[in-house]
């Protein structure tokens, strides 16, 4: 098990040290999910890309942040 202290930088951005990535197999332009656990934040790394498929309708936001969080909840398990 690989781990380490990181610092949040400037609008709460992370860097995700060499070791951890080459870790996971992380590369640029791959997606993660992040998940509020407790007090803890867990980052799982998504195979492959996401699909950004066109709109076919229209759908409010609290709608999208619901199904958001169902895909979420399948994809950590």
């Amino acid at each position: 098990m690989v781990s380490q202290t990181i610092r949040v930088g400037k609008k709460y951005a992370i860097y995700l040290p060499k070791k951890i990535v080459e870790e996971v197999g992380i590369k640029v332009g791959d997606s993660l999910i992040a998940q509020v656990r407790g007090r803890e934040i867990v980052l799982k790394h998504v195979e492959g890309k996401l699909r950004v498929a066109k709109p076919w309708s229209k759908v409010k936001p609290e709608e999208v942040e619901e199904v958001g969080e169902e895909i979420t909840r399948k994809v950590l398990g």
